[in-house]
This record gives structure tokens, C-alpha cells and sequence, in this order.
């Protein structure tokens, strides 16, 4: 990892670690679901979907069974993101990726994937955003790490590390696809006034 990154803040995971655990993961999902024919895998942008990748590249490698991949962006669902027409924005204005679902929904277990559970915000945007798609049988949720903090009753089936954090602290994911290198790193932010 370079030095930047480890002074950023503290490493929870290095590369290693976010292998084992994607691997972890990957066995978690083959067990808990009897007909892999009938999983899909969608990544919500950014980092879910390279991760939502790795898990479908080791669950091929120990089921024999090549998931079916999707990738979301839920930008216009989530409810903290105001676009204005006409006017100047308000606010930075979010990038928006592209969706792909080539599969049918209906009848699937679609597994979301994304790198960081926090509020739930995320990924209460994301359900809406798969059922504009179509209706899948079964939602579930898998995260590299869980920071604590709901505020809506969300829960993931598949966890790959429970980090408990205050509301001072952040967890920032990094992926060789995105970031050029592997890590997990908790980082202290300043305070802001109340």
C-alpha cells in the first residue's frame, strides 16, 4: 500500500485480508443458495462493482457455476441528491454511471453488492432502483464491511467484516480496480460544528 494511504488513516484491511474475506463471502453465498442458476450478482456503483466481479470470478472457480452480473446506479433514487433544471445547482452534482441488467429478474435471487454498509440509505435507493427493473424473488445483501449506524432496518446476509465506528470516523474502501491498490482504512474526520 503506499504511504499516502497508510497516513490517511489506520489499515483495518490490507489486500490479503479483502481476499480472505471476498473468499469467505463467495463460500457463504454458494451455501445459502441451492440453485446458483437462479443468482445474480449487482454491483452498486462504484466500488460494489468490482467487488460484486470478485465474488462472481471465485464463486465460478469452487461452484463451476458462472452467476449472472449486473451493475446499478442508484444516483436519482437516493434521497440526499437534488437536481435542479433550469437553475444553478445547489449542490455538486452526481456523476451518473451506467445501469446493466442483462438478465430477467423475475424468479432470481439477486444478491446486492456494495463495499460499505452505514445508514442504509444506499441501499434502500438500490431495492428501489432494482424494482423499476423488474421484481426479483429474493433481495440480498452482501458488504465488505459494516460500520454500524442505521437509520433504516436494513440488515446484509453476508458480511465480510463488522467494523464499529462513531460518527467521527469514516471507512474508506480501496480496490485495485478503482484505486490501484487493495485496502480498508478507518480514518478520523475533523468534527464538524453542531
Amino acid at each position: 500500500m503506499s504511504q499516502a494511504g497508510v497516513a490517511a488513516g489506520k489499515v483495518v484491511l490490507d489486500g490479503e485480508a479483502i481476499d480472505r474475506t471476498l473468499s469467505r463471502i463467495a463460500h457463504e453465498i454458494i451455501e445459502r443458495n441451492d440453485d446458483l442458476y437462479e443468482v445474480a450478482l449487482v454491483g452498486i456503483h462504484r466500488r460494489g462493482v468490482p467487488l460484486a466481479q470478485r465474488l462472481r470470478r471465485l464463486i465460478a472457480e469452487r461452484a463451476g457455476v458462472e452467476l449472472a452480473l449486473g451493475q446499478l446506479d442508484i444516483t436519482f433514487y437516493r434521497d440526499d441528491v437534488h437536481v435542479r433544471a433550469g437553475e444553478a445547482p445547489l449542490h455538486a452534482q452526481p456523476v451518473v454511471r451506467s445501469t446493466t441488467l442483462e438478465f430477467p429478474l423475475e424468479g432470481m435471487t439477486c444478491i446486492l453488492v456494495d463495499d460499505v454498509l452505514y445508514t442504509g440509505r444506499t441501499i434502500r435507493a438500490a431495492v428501489e432502483a432494482l424494482f423499476d427493473y423488474g421484481r426479483p424473488a429474493r433481495v440480498q445483501l452482501a458488504v465488505l464491511a459494516d460500520r454500524g449506524h442505521r437509520e433504516l432496518p436494513i440488515r446484509p446476509h453476508y458480511v465480510g467484516k463488522n467494523l464499529p465506528t462513531s460518527r467521527d470516523e469514516r471507512i474508506q474502501v480501496q480496490l485495485v480496480e478503482v484505486d490501484e491498490v487493495d485496502g480498508v482504512l478507518l480514518i478520523a474526520t475533523a468534527e464538524e460544528d453542531h
